[in-house]
């Protein structure tokens, strides 16, 4: 039977009976003994009890008995202190013995024990196994001395460790050279300006040596290292490079990755360039390595597409789109629909392969397979902004199939194609009219292109498509309650009732030409993922400062200046038009709800810091086209529609659309926009739930809880109050959170350090963080608790307010806002009414950024008045409003728009509670 048995049993007073077991005479009776000790501490039972009886086992020969005990230890220790220095003879007579494993595994346990007092104790069997014979025990103890300096860095500088690890890079055995390389560097990242590892010619000789003998990570431990050593001249960097040349050659590809940061000079460049991926010029005479395999995970296929996207050049072409056309004709549709769009990518990176990515384009469109044709017209239209005027022959092969066409990407797409080159397609306004017709049941994102694209029809051939154009203003501004759409229908309607010329020359204005966005990771954040390629970082697209836990700073390395381009043939990719946000993370599924429960750790969770960025780059809100128009208007809607009368262009035109008598008034739509009143009050305290019964005393055998959370000075707070309702005493307190929606676990232990007495209560305030494990809840901020006694195991769910999500760093630059707001689909906005509110603007505007609900601007639309505001939760996730009140109605209207549509709703009902409260 397996040892999973130890974890199946639910026995009352198991405690005594192991105290017994762990006391036998038999061995075997002793090890089964411990082993059901480690199944209870793992689920998270105290055992701490046991812990004179478990020290007692230590002295055995059974391996396997002696490292379960070690663990217990390592465990319990901490909180035991006391009690762990009983353990200290077992280690030292341990570091002794014959045994080669034991000494290791004697000293490896006491590096992990961070008690102080066996601290003390631990020096002298280090200094011994730094100076064992078996390298086994040297190459563990070499590690040890890091444990160690994290806990008492002066006593490793007073006892001498750090000399004997400078030592132990001249050993015989090349495992003992890398950890003590490796314990070496992570010693020197808490002392930058050290020259701890000290290397001069003799080391590096040493250390090169020792390469090719390690395993994958030690060779990753000594390239780092090596990466920090600057050649006195050309000469010692070559005689260095001979050395380790032929070596290279054997390391595998993730090494060789961390073996391109030693380019220091030309020399290390040009010995290196062949094994470096760490720029995309070096490879691309190898791009064969990287197309796709009939076996490869869909992952694996989706990821090379990008990569020979990024490699793909004038020289390659031909090969990368035999490729991708072949791709586009297998099975998996995800896979078929990014290589179709991958073709299109290649026209718009190579200038030169643009008339072959058409010409294959319009090979897949004569298969007729639905989703690739729909997928190659949404990439020919980006074809067309990147090449106007130029493929405008293949327009009618494209409208061949408009039927066929039902998904809003394509639709939309070939909308545009048609509005773009109306003057070239005889039936334009027919095709057009074919879209109009079921003008409500479209997409907002194909309404909105249809609109415009009517628009322009009508521009260009004005005395044929009257009828038309006012049939499209008339179902955008009258019929439509999306607010964007009738914005864009009245400015239309107000530029061509006031001066079609100048209408023209914004409609059919020169538009700027698309690029592709292969990379808009910014440089100097790239460079310094390329030092760390072989880690992490390079995966996570953040420095390792962002995620590494630690109380010292991480060593931010940088590439060595490079003295010259390697490929200067390709022209560096410019930044996108739109500004980018990092994405919020993808919620798992719901699993078992309360199985995670069972497992209470009784332990202090341990508290890693979170980074979190966003980098936005430069968005260019005025440049043409129609934002200059827009003037920042996001899309607050207007009462009221523009009269259509016989002759197209109207007598009347609402006063908010009046035309504005200068150049710079208009121009100054935005700066009236993000005029704030200067007069805004703010609150003082942010909203707490009243404190409402979680668990009934009846459902816990006498334990009431009642709670609430709060968010106070940037943390959150799981606020409670424990009532005893029994006839007896309560104590051992713990608490254990399930996965949830928002990686909600407790930062410490319950505060309950003395028995909570029958008829007595206290009130707790559990501090809380968002560094758990995530799982999707339904509802969204469902929180499901475990909480265990002296008597039972008590389970119970509350919901948690959203409020206590919003970061303290929740608001957007005003131009990232207006670019955010228009990048975020339309479909994703949605609206609700928050009733019977009588609060003004301003103090509307100061109690939700008492909640960290930043107002951005605030404008005044035909008397109403328009907040435009932005949060941001804990998880990343950013969300954007349009708040209007109308003086003297007390019905607000809340316009949400976010990535995630599902938090909207909650994140309305704390709008509601937060303005009534």
């Amino acid at each position: 039977m397996t040892d999973s048995k130890y974890f199946t049993t639910n026995k009352k007073g198991e405690i005594f009976e192991l105290k017994a077991e762990l006391n036998n005479e038999k061995k075997e009776k002793k090890k089964e003994a411990v082993k059901k000790v480690i199944a209870a501490m793992t689920v998270g039972k105290d055992v701490s009890s046991l812990f004179p009886d478990v020290v007692n086992c230590m002295q055995t020969d059974n391996l396997e008995l002696k490292k379960l005990v070690y663990l217990y230890l390592m465990n319990y220790a901490k909180s035991q202190p006391d009690m762990a220095i009983m353990a200290v003879n077992s280690f030292v007579k341990d570091c002794e013995d014959p045994n080669p494993l034991i000494r290791a595994l004697a000293v490896r346990t006491m590096g992990c024990i961070r008690v102080d007092k066996i601290t003390e104790y631990l020096c002298e069997p280090l200094r011994k196994c730094l100076k064992d014979e078996d390298p086994y025990v040297r190459k563990t103890a070499a590690v040890c001395v890091a444990k160690l300096h994290d806990i008492n860095a002066q006593m490793v500088e007073d006892q001498g460790f750090l000399d004997s690890l400078r030592d132990l890079i001249a050993d015989s055995n090349p495992m003992v050279v890398a950890n003590a390389v490796a314990a070496l560097s992570e010693i020197s990242e808490s002392h930058p300006n050290s020259n701890l590892l000290d290397l001069n010619p003799q080391n590096i000789n040493k250390l090169l040596t020792a390469l090719n003998e390690c395993t994958e990570w030690g060779q990753i431990f000594i390239l780092d290292c090596l990466s920090n050593y600057n050649p006195k001249d050309e000469r010692e960097a070559q005689r260095c490079m001979e050395i380790m040349g032929s070596e290279l050659i054997l390391i595998k590809n993730f090494c060789i990755l961390s073996a391109c940061l030693l380019s220091n000079s030309k020399c290390f460049d040009q010995m290196l360039i062949s094994f470096s991926t760490c720029r995309p010029e070096i490879l691309k005479q190898e791009i064969k390595v990287f197309f796709v395999k009939y076996n490869d995970p869909i992952y694996v296929k989706l990821e090379k597409l990008d990569i020979m996207i990024r490699l793909a050049s004038h020289a390659n072409i031909a090969q990368v789109l035999a490729e991708l056309k072949e791709y586009a004709t297998e099975v998996d549709v995800d896979f078929v629909r990014k290589a179709v769009r991958a073709i299109g990518r290649c026209a718009i990176k190579v200038e030169q392969s643009a008339e072959r990515c058409v010409s294959t384009l319009l090979d897949l469109i004569q298969t007729k397979v639905n989703y690739v044709v729909q997928e190659a017209i949404v990439v020919i239209r980006d074809i067309f902004r990147k090449y106007p005027n130029k493929y405008e022959s293949i327009i009618a092969t494209l409208c061949e199939n408009l039927d066929s066409l039902d998904e809003p990407d394509a639709r939309a797409a070939m909308i545009w194609i048609v509005g773009e080159y109306a003057e070239r397609i005889d039936n334009a306004d027919e095709l057009l009219e074919s879209f109009l017709e079921g003008f409500h049941d479209e997409s907002t994102q194909v309404q909105l292109t249809l609109l415009t694209a009517i628009v322009k029809l009508f521009l260009k051939k004005p005395s044929e498509t009257q009828e038309l154009v006012q049939q499209v203003l008339s179902l955008a501004t009258q019929d439509s309650d999306n607010p964007d759409l009738r914005d864009r229908g009245y400015i239309y309607w107000r530029l061509l009732s006031t001066d079609p010329v100048t209408a023209k020359e914004v409609v059919l204005s020169e538009k700027p030409l698309i690029s592709e966005e292969t990379d808009l990771i910014e440089p100097t954040l790239l460079d310094e993922l390329i030092c760390h390629i072989g880690s992490l970082a390079s995966v996570y697209h953040k420095p390792p400062s962002a995620f590494v836990e630690g109380s010292h700073g991480i060593h931010r390395k940088h590439l060595p200046i490079q003295h010259g381009s390697i490929d200067t043939g390709e022209s560096p990719v410019s930044a996108g038009p739109a500004a980018s946000i990092d994405q919020p993370q993808v919620i798992p599924s719901q699993g078992d709800l309360l199985g995670d429960l069972l497992n209470l750790d009784l332990g202090p969770p341990v508290n890693v810091p979170q980074g979190s960025s966003m980098q936005i780059g430069a968005v260019d809100l005025l440049g043409g086209g129609l934002d200059s128009l827009l003037g920042g208007d996001l899309g607050g809607g207007v009462g009221g529609s523009p009269a259509v009368g016989q002759n197209f262009i109207p007598s009347s035109v609402p006063n908010t659309f009046a035309p504005s008598p200068t150049p710079a008034a208009l121009s100054s739509g935005l700066n009236d926009l993000f005029e704030l009143s200067s007069g805004m009050s703010i609150a003082t305290g942010g909203y707490v739930a009243p404190k409402t019964v979680w668990l009934p005393a009846v459902k816990a055998k006498g334990l009431e809880i009642s709670g609430t959370f709060s968010r106070r000075q940037g943390h959150m707070y799981m606020d409670m109050t424990f009532t005893n309702k029994a006839l007896q005493h309560m104590t051992d307190f713990a608490i254990q959170f399930n996965k949830n929606s928002f990686g909600v676990i407790p930062t410490t232990p319950l505060p309950v350090h003395t028995p909570l007495m029958p008829s007595q209560s206290i009130d707790i305030s559990l501090p809380l963080n968002t560094i758990g494990p995530v799982m999707k809840m339904d509802p969204l901020n469902n929180l499901q608790v475990a909480v265990k006694n002296n008597i039972d195991v008590f389970y119970f769910s509350t919901l948690i307010p959203l409020n206590v999500f919003f970061v303290e760093d929740g608001k957007m630059e005003r131009q990232v806002f207006l670019a955010t707001w228009k990048d975020i689909p339309n479909e994703n906005e949605l609206q609700y009414q928050i009733k019977e509110c009588h609060l003004n603007a301003d103090t509307v505007s100061g109690k939700l950024q008492n909640n960290n609900i930043y107002t951005i601007a605030k404008r005044n639309v035909e008397g109403q008045d328009m907040l435009y505001q932005s949060l941001k939760l804990t998880n990343g996730i950013w969300i954007l409003a349009e708040l209007r009140i109308q003086p003297g109605n007390p019905n607000y209207t809340l316009s949400l728009k976010c990535r995630a549509p599902e938090v909207s709703q909650y994140v309305y009902q704390m709008y509601d509670a937060i303005l009534k409260s």
